[in-house]
């Protein structure tokens, strides 16, 4: 099984804590290289379970957003001359150079994409015109993957441990925003302290309307940009260098010391998700999920959905009828013995964790 630090960037090897290190369940039923979502995957996609198709577009899969990323990982990607990062880079250098969305904290979505994002249905996946701007249509890939940010480091169409995997690694996307926020204003800090001091790395609690900057995708008025950056208008490429620069210089004390007891509880969740979703232990009882949904199929075969809209349980037609005996007030072993000896069939423990998981039995 990998670490779970080989699957974040690699600037956090020596940063993390000692939780990181250990091994955690591969992601195998998100295939990002022949995308479970898409039409013809290897993987195979089960039918919608509600009538609605959620299919990804092959030219976008799931990278229909656009990830908000700290000064550090940025300076990061500028500093690495590595030739397979060039396109990566450029495309970076560009959007610093059209300075929308670009501040001393982030460089960041532009307001519109916010409002559109916020405000689409069934977009996900699917909207070509919300496709990340660092994703390579050529190959499928990220042209800045190294140096992803916190939600592309834990989004998964797919859970191995369904539900409480989802719920791990939703736990992960918190600790690493909150390291990403921390780290990123502790290098503004030291750089442009004026900037933190005057407040403009809080989050707006009501977004502002949209300018007619943002609206016809153009820069913010000189003066408002300069205000920002004040002796760094110019030389931003060097600023987040040296934010990239100053991470690398901390350690993991440091970082410690950055996310303080907010760091601490968001940890001591992650490791509590963690334990769950690599538990093989059933609860005592279980009962079959009211809100599940289901499809019967041409070939009367039956789609579960429940915690995900993106991953349903295909099942053989009989099983319906076995999983519908877990009412929650028998053990699950009782309701076992009841099927084998009055419907000569059982629903092995692993068949019954997987559908847990899927919460398509859950616990009382």
């Amino acid at each position: 099984m990998p670490r779970l630090l080989d699957s974040l960037p690699e600037l956090y090897r020596e940063l993390l804590p000692g939780f990181f290190r250990q091994d955690v369940p591969e992601e195998t039923k998100a295939t990002c290289s022949n995308c479970a979502m898409c039409e013809g995957s290897a993987q195979g996609s089960v039918e919608a379970v509600d009538g609605v198709s959620r299919l990804f577009r092959p030219d976008t899969k799931c990278c229909t957003y656009f990830p908000r990323l700290p000064n550090y990982l940025v300076g990061a990607l500028l500093s690495d001359e590595r030739p397979e990062l060039s396109e990566g880079r450029s495309r970076m250098e560009a959007r610093i150079a059209a300075r929308i969305g670009v501040t001393p904290q982030w460089v960041k979505p532009p307001a519109k994409f916010n409002f559109l994002y916020k405000n689409g249905t069934q977009f996900f996946g699917r909207a070509a015109s919300l496709r990340c701007p660092y994703y390579a249509q050529h190959s499928g890939g990220c042209t800045i993957w190294p140096y992803r940010e916190a939600v592309c480091s834990t989004f998964f169409c797919k859970y191995v441990a369904g539900a409480d995997g989802r719920r791990f690694y939703m736990s992960l996307k918190t600790y690493l925003t909150l390291t990403e926020i921390q780290l990123s204003r502790w290098t503004t800090l030291q750089l442009l302290p004026d900037y933190i001091l005057s407040g403009k790395d809080r989050p707006e609690l009501q977004p502002s309307p949209l300018a007619v900057e943002d609206l016809d995708d153009a820069p913010p008025p000189a003066r408002a940009y300069a205000d920002l950056w004040k002796g760094y208008v110019g030389l931003e490429v060097d600023y987040y260098r040296e934010c990239h620069r100053l991470v690398r210089g901390l350690d993991a004390a440091g970082l410690d010391k950055l996310l303080g007891l907010d760091g601490l509880i968001e940890l001591k969740a992650l490791e509590a998700h963690l334990g769950t979703a690599v538990s093989s232990q059933l609860p005592r009882t279980l009962k079959f999920n009211a809100d599940a949904t289901v499809q019967w199929m041409p070939d009367g075969s039956v789609a579960l959905g429940a915690y995900s809209d993106f991953d349903a349980v295909a099942l053989p037609g009989e099983a319906y009828g076995l999983l519908v005996e877990f009412t929650g007030r028998q053990s699950v072993e009782a309701v076992r013995h009841h099927l084998r000896e009055h419907k000569q069939a059982d629903l092995s423990e692993d068949v019954l964790l997987e559908l847990y998981r899927h919460r398509i039995l859950v616990e009382v």
